[in-house]
């Protein structure tokens, strides 16, 4: 199989890449992205030699291609935005890791789907921002979307053999959704307006980069996931139910109208799902360790409360909403994530400036690209005006 990889300079990417190494005679690198960490991402061509390297600025375009060919690769070093939909669609590449975060990923993903590749999809973006956009390219495409999620993955390994999009026909009754609760779970209320960067991007169980550890601390993060998982599998939002998990080894559950709840576990590790989907429908070694249930030696469950978690509640108003309302979400997330990373806005203030951001943005329909990119865009200017004011 021969791979595209997205963002192959992440978390999500370094893992592809561990599960690759120890199958080279099942996959081969094509293509390779890294935006901004160069010389990350000119290690990785050493030692997998791709066709195709990507990053987001022409002089780190150049100062990778120097060392590439110093090192006597012959890898083409491209870069920009129309790069990453290239590679993203090259005629010889089987399958596409969809690894990188936020808004920027969302069309080399789609173009991964429009030209009917197995998309290996880590990017939640994708399905928030375009849900039914992207899901009907897919479906005209012949794409094949595998969730890269530990969720959603847990979630698509625990559904009947023979669904297809409908929960009724498939006898579920609800999926559940599970979440650690990230480092504020227990954290006074009062407490939370004290929360420093540092606190928040430091998760219990989970090692992932920054904006994706602060959307856990916010439950944000499970928010998108329940938009996420109402396209990629079809399902109403008062049939996704979130549940608080401490432990993160049950990945999701899938509760059956027969009274059947079906779950996926294993150790909090994202090469379980990568494997997975990677070689679907066989199994692979992904170097995860053997869940040893002693040493768990117990499961706890806990309803989340939105009182602590309101970035939560906001998701499922911007999912019932439908229309734009989920980009204008994901945009005004980005950029409150971002700015309480650079300290002009506090924690509790992200959830702030979401609400006001959903307020001020007009509801509208979202029937192509072209409409979801401006409501992107119309999200991030009403934050941004926001924030002004609110700093």
């Amino acid at each position: 199989m021969k791979l595209t990889i997205l963002g192959a300079t992440g978390s999500i990417g370094v893992s592809t890449l561990d599960v690759v190494a120890r199958h080279p005679e099942r996959f081969e690198v094509v293509a390779l992205t890294g935006h901004r960490q160069v010389e990350v991402l000119a290690e990785q061509c050493r030692r997998f030699r791709p066709a195709y390297a990507v990053v987001g600025a022409a002089d780190d375009a150049l100062r990778l291609a120097r060392m590439l060919r110093d090192a006597g690769l012959a890898t083409e070093v491209l870069h920009g935005a129309e790069a990453l939909v290239q590679v993203a669609s090259l005629p010889e590449v089987d399958a596409v890791m969809a690894a990188i975060v936020g808004a920027a990923g969302l069309s080399p993903t789609l173009a991964a789907a429009r030209a009917g590749k197995r998309v290996l999809l880590a990017n939640k973006e994708a399905l928030v921002m375009a849900g039914a956009v992207f899901m009907s390219e897919a479906r005209q495409a012949g794409a094949l979307l595998l969730p890269i999620d530990s969720e959603h993955n847990a979630v698509f390994q625990s559904m009947p053999h023979n669904y297809a999009g409908d929960m009724a026909r498939g006898a579920v009754r609800r999926i559940l959704l599970t979440a650690s609760g990230g480092p504020f779970r227990n954290t006074p209320l009062a407490a939370l307006t004290e929360v420093t960067p540092e606190q928040a991007v430091a998760h219990p169980n989970w090692v992932m980069g920054r904006k994706i550890s602060v959307d856990s601390a916010t439950m944000m993060n499970k928010g998108l996931e329940v938009i996420e998982a109402h396209w990629l599998f079809n399902a109403p939002a008062d049939s996704i139910e979130v549940v608080i998990h401490p432990q993160s080894v049950i990945h999701s559950l899938v509760d059956y109208a027969d009274g059947s709840v079906l779950a996926q576990l294993g150790n909090p590790d994202m090469r379980t799902p990568i494997a997975h989907a990677l070689a679907w429908p066989e199994r692979i070694d992904s170097g995860v360790a053997p869940l040893d249930l002693f040493a768990v030696a117990q499961l706890n469950f806990e309803r989340p409360d939105l009182a602590r978690f309101p970035c939560l509640d906001l998701a499922y108003r911007a999912l019932r909403a439908e229309g734009n309302a989920a980009a204008v979400l994901n945009a005004a997330n980005e950029i409150a994530v971002s700015a309480f990373l650079d300290r002009r806005l506090s924690f509790l203030g992200i959830a702030d400036l979401i609400a006001a951001t959903l307020d001020a943005v007009p509801q509208a329909a979202v029937p192509d690209l072209a409409a979801v990119l401006e409501a992107d865009r119309q999200g991030r200017a009403a934050a941004l005006d926001i924030l002004s004011r609110m700093s």
